[in-house]
């Protein structure tokens, strides 16, 4: 141990990255788990490493951060971004607000604060009143606030609240007019929203069965079920609105429509897009039936149907039944027969990304290469022109009501940070609202577009963001930022990080892999099950574009994704590790024969398959698989696992176990460590600690070794 703390010491105080050779990793225990899938036998040394709640697993995650922080301490470019990046994020950042009773409700926040306060106004030139303030409810940020829904008399506000803003969330309800919390607390909530009925009342939302506490983290998600909760009752008392006994790992949620009118009920298998649609007539909106019977709508797992709105008994559904880059058709509620059903929007070229209903109008985004486009409809489906966006870029989402001319969206790009907009539908007016004011000078700098071919010759986008001028030396420090998962589109967006990187002379890539839904679900379903390898041979084919175009250079390569992305990342330097200097794996699906094990995993069979299940989904997963594809005496890149402890999406086990087996493995001085968040989650952080976080994974990513 002196040897240890000897040689740490020195390197802090000279501020030199240790290789590999100087640091000693904790020792970890390998055991003769085994595993058989279909008759062959898997072994699993590190599946100890799985149970969150041992003291040995503690003691593991304790040891790998000591080591992992005291080499980041080592590196020099580390104090100067934390600095430097909390500059960046200290501009007021604005949510987009919601209309309900006559108010609007927003959060903001002015910079730094850990979280964002809840605000009420009732317009946006008028003073806002902090209504809710998590950085009073949570000093640290480790209870995270997270749904934040009005109701439509404007009375209520029901909030949920998340330790380590871990998917599981306890809800409670606020007055609006005294800012005092009523006695309501609904619990084991999770992947659910929060649908007042019209009256104001009460709301719809879904939760599990109460599970011990310590396997909250961990336990498999079965038997969702959707209730009704009514304001000033226990929840012991809420009413149950529809289960599936026969279903029991199915997700099941629902919620009003505007008008009050409908309850519409979704049910889905996973997260593949296709799900059934059910409805029940609530009668008069301000005294709902919420017992109503439910009807079936789409009883069959066909195809994705979402409903964006309603005009009386005429329900708008996105859908993309005989329609893989979706359209919109009109379904009467009242008979919903299919023979029934009208076209009113067509499949198009681009496909639909989002589409709603304000103001009588059909609000329709389509992607065009990676770009937003906002097309405006009529009810009937007429072409009423567009809602012009401010520049190429993204929509960063839309809020608006049925009954009203007045919308505030989104916008956003790689350089332009993320800016609210109030527009009149009526009037053709848009003006920002609040604008955040930049901490950097914009024009220093470019993206632009490119495609490239990947392996079987597929043409691939992806933006590139540098420095204007950046030389094609192939000695720019570039990071490669993917994807390609579960139909989720990668659009230019906002991060002060990015603007950091790029002020260090580094070049920013984020290529829109198949498996997402940029070109619609086809490219969705080249990316997945049995074509999953086509996901990891269009990153790698954007890292050999970025080198053999001078952009960079394999040792000043670095790759980075998270979750699906952090798979993304496992492969691709298990298949190519020569290809890339740096590996940034964040909160990954590492181990692909155990996934569907914990949690919901479950729920990405669809998308992915399952080894115990499917004899062929096991040979293709085992091909792929990061944990299962480390090969001992290779040399891989300089890698930084993160993960947090609070992640109930992706359990830590899989970073763990992938950490641990490449530590193992690695036959080169290039580190190998792990960095594992107290008190976070899957995509949460309060900021100081996103800022942390970002200035070890952007030092430990310019380190030269």
């Amino acid at each position: 141990m002196y040897r240890i703390v000897t040689v740490l010491s020195l390197a802090m105080a000279l501020k030199t990255p240790l290789s590999a050779q100087q640091l000693n990793y904790p020792e970890t225990k390998r055991s003769d788990s085994v595993d058989t899938y279909h008759g062959i036998r898997v072994p699993d040394p590190y599946q100890w490493l799985e149970d969150q709640n041992s003291p040995e697993t503690a003691a593991w995650v304790a040891a790998q951060n000591e080591v992992t922080y005291a080499y980041l301490e080592t590196l020099p470019a580390r104090d100067s971004l934390r600095e430097r990046l909390t500059e960046l994020w200290n501009y007021p950042k604005l949510g987009l607000p919601r209309r309900e009773g006559g108010q609007l409700f927003h959060r903001r926040n002015s910079g730094l604060q850990r979280q964002a306060p809840y605000y009420v106004r009732e317009a946006m030139d008028a003073e806002p009143r902090m209504l809710i303030d998590p950085n009073e409810l949570s000093p640290d940020g480790s209870v995270a606030l997270m749904q934040t829904v009005p109701s439509p008399d404007a009375r209520y506000v029901a909030y949920s609240l998340s330790p380590g803003g871990a998917d599981w969330q306890d809800v409670h309800v606020r007055e609006v007019a005294s800012g005092e919390d009523l006695a309501d607390t609904v619990r084991w909530v999770r992947f659910s929203g929060i649908s007042w009925t019209k009256d104001g009342r009460g709301f719809f939302y879904s939760r599990y069965p109460e599970r011990p506490a310590d396997q909250m983290l961990s336990a498999e998600l079965r038997d969702q079920k959707l209730y009704y909760h009514r304001v000033g009752t226990p929840q012991s008392e809420d009413v149950l609105v529809h289960e599936r006994p026969d279903l029991p790992t199915w997700f099941l949620g629902g919620g009003a429509t505007e008008d009050g009118r409908y309850l519409l009920v979704y049910l889905s298998r996973g997260t593949d897009p296709k799900n059934r649609l059910y409805i029940a007539d609530l009668g008069d909106p301000m005294q709902p039936d919420v017992s109503a019977e439910l009807r079936p709508i789409v009883e069959e797992d066909i195809a994705e149907f979402s409903v964006i709105g309603n005009i009386g008994s005429t329900l708008l559904v996105r859908t993309d039944l005989d329609a893989p880059n979706r359209r919109i058709i009109a379904i009467d509620a009242e008979n919903p027969a299919r023979e029934g059903w009208r076209e009113i929007i067509p499949e198009a070229a681009q496909p639909i990304e989002g589409a709603s209903l304000v103001g009588g109008r059909i609000l329709v985004e389509r992607l065009v290469d990676v770009q937003s486009r906002v097309g405006l409809y009529s009810p009937e489906g007429d072409s009423l022109g567009e809602l012009e966006l401010p520049d190429a870029g993204t929509l960063a989402g839309i809020s608006g009501r049925e009954d009203s001319p007045e919308l505030f969206f989104g916008f956003t790009s790689y350089l332009v940070p993320s800016t609210v907009y109030q527009h009149n539908l009526e009037t053709g007016a848009t003006e920002a609202v609040d604008p955040p004011q930049l901490t950097f000078d914009p024009s220093l700098y470019e993206t632009t577009q490119v495609f490239y071919e990947s392996k079987d010759g597929t043409r691939v986008p992806m933006y590139i963001t540098s420095r204007k001028g950046t030389p094609r030396n192939g000695d720019n420090p570039t990071m490669l930022y993917a994807y390609g998962g579960f139909s989720v589109t990668m659009m230019p967006s906002f991060s002060p990080a990015t603007i950091a990187w790029l002020e260090r002379g580094g070049v920013y890539a984020v290529p829109s892999l198949r498996g997402g839904a940029e070109y619609g679900e086809e490219w969705h379903r080249a990316g997945m099950l049995e074509k999953k390898q086509n996901v990891f041979d269009d990153f790698i084919a954007a890292a050999e574009y970025l080198i053999a175009e001078g952009w960079t250079s394999p040792e000043r390569l670095a790759i980075r994704g998270g979750s699906n992305g952090g798979l993304l990342v496992g492969a691709a330097m298990t298949q190519r590790p020569e290809l890339f200097g740096v590996a940034l794996p964040a909160v990954g699906v590492m181990d692909m024969l155990r996934y569907d094990r914990f949690t919901g995993g479950r729920a990405w069979v669809d998308e992915y398959g399952s080894a115990s299940q499917d004899s062929t989904a096991f040979e293709y997963l085992r091909a792929y698989s990061p944990l299962h594809n480390l090969e001992p005496g290779t040399c891989y890149p300089a890698t930084l696992v993160t993960t947090a402890d609070h992640d109930d999406r992706v359990v830590p086990g899989h970073s763990f176990k992938f950490a641990a087996a490449l530590q193992a493995a690695q036959g080169c001085d290039r580190p190998t460590l792990i960095r594992i968040e107290v008190a976070g989650s899957h995509g949460y952080r309060p900021t100081d600690r996103q800022i942390a976080e970002l200035a070890d994974v952007w030092a430990f990513a310019l380190a030269r070794r």
